[in-house]
């Protein structure tokens, strides 16, 4: 009739996925919270602060990603994608602030959509840094923003990006890059 020593395989096996994914998700929160942290860190300036928050941040990804190494469906699970576009962007932007450059994907350690995903939520950090930088009358800063903004959409209009989550997200990149646009026209006017 039934095996119910498989049955009791299985029951097992269910039983250990669902105590690794509640560790998986419980991870992915702390990196979640720890990238937005190190985001509210660089906009204040607050630099001993932010590489305090980098060094916790690497950490907490390392851990993230050796405890969804273990099934192939812990590393499918939607909090561990959330959390690493969550990292992509907080560390991206860190490094675009203090290189004027964006990391690539392997520097980050992340899959491509996820770094894709990242580069979209960092544009919108940038529009928010370009309006801090206007302010403080600091020009260049705010060009090479709206610059670095303008080739990430560029870069993105070359995807064949069908209705997803990136399709989605890579809207809010022709909002941000607009946004600077009008701040560079401000700008311009106030010369």
């Amino acid at each position: 009739m039934i095996n119910k020593k498989e049955f009791t395989k299985i029951r097992k096996e269910l039983e250990t996925y669902d105590k690794q994914r509640e560790v998986l998700i419980n991870e992915g929160r702390a990196l979640l919270k720890l990238s937005k942290c190190m985001i509210y860190s660089v906009h204040r300036n607050n630099l001993s602060e932010t590489k305090s928050i980098l060094k916790q941040i690497k950490s907490a990804k390392f851990k993230l990603d050796k405890t969804a190494k273990k099934t192939k469906e812990l590393s499918a699970e939607p909090s561990y994608s959330s959390a690493l576009q969550e990292y992509a962007e907080a560390f991206s932007y860190y490094y675009f602030v203090m290189h004027k450059k964006l990391p690539s994907k392997k520097t980050l350690g992340v899959n491509s959509e996820d770094y894709l995903l990242g580069l979209c939520d960092l544009t919108g950090e940038l529009g928010r840094r370009a309006v801090s930088l206007a302010t403080k009358r600091e020009f260049k800063e705010v060009e090479l923003i709206k610059d670095t903004v303008e080739e990430i959409y560029g870069e993105f209009l070359k995807f064949n990006l069908r209705n997803s989550q990136l399709r989605r997200k890579s809207d809010s990149i022709k909002w941000n890059l607009k946004k600077l646009e009008e701040i560079m026209y401000d700008i311009q006017n106030v010369k």
